[in-house]
């Protein structure tokens, strides 16, 4: 199974990443739109994303946003490497709230912050290298994020969001990975 995502975990990403410049922003654009859109976060209080980096779908407009709406908008910080655990801590300002972290990943300046409670969240909006038409997520390999969501209370919806490019007929998967209610590309949302 190890090797099954790590061949799948590379050839998703180099496609990923072989998206040119203006067709990743366009692509990037309509996934924030759509996700935006979504009953699921349009009336959510609190929200869990993530501070992109490297060629993933480009979601700071979207974080702006939503803090600019008022929501409660958390980013997740690497608590500890082993076993591998998230925390997270609510962002209100991009620029000042966020900094590099472990594996060259923006997450919240923690000095004098404590992580907020994941059982609070009224939506995740999750990363991935890849997922699948029935709910499978393959994320980078560290089961950082899988830990995480299984903390969630069992009613958060989970929205993977992706480029078209990202979705396979099946990822590789075991008992361990979390799968996600939907994903949303700039193609569409594919409901799981």
């Amino acid at each position: 199974m190890r090797d099954q995502k790590a061949r799948v975990r590379r050839e998703l990403l180099a496609r990923r990443d072989a998206l040119a410049h203006d067709v990743h922003a366009r692509a990037s654009a309509a996934v924030r739109a759509r996700l935006s859109q979504l009953p699921e976060v349009s009336t959510a209080r609190t929200l869990l994303a993530f501070a992109s980096f490297g060629s993933e779908v480009a979601l700071d407009p979207f974080l702006v946003d939503r803090i600019a709406l008022g929501v409660g908008v958390f980013l997740p910080y690497i608590a500890r490497m082993s076993p591998p655990w998230l925390e997270m801590m609510r962002v209100t300002d991009l620029d000042a709230d966020l900094v590099p972290g472990r594996m060259g990943i923006r997450e919240p300046v923690r000095r004098g912050r404590r992580p907020a409670r994941v059982d609070r969240l009224d939506v995740v909006v999750a990363p991935g290298v890849a997922f699948d038409r029935a709910g499978g997520r393959l994320g980078y390999g560290g089961g950082f994020y899988d830990g995480l969501l299984l903390r969630l209370r069992p009613e958060t919806p989970v929205i993977g969001v992706a480029f078209a490019t990202q979705i396979v007929d099946r990822v590789p998967r075991d008992d361990r990975d979390v799968p996600v209610d939907m994903v949303v590309t700039e193609e569409g949302v594919v409901v799981t």
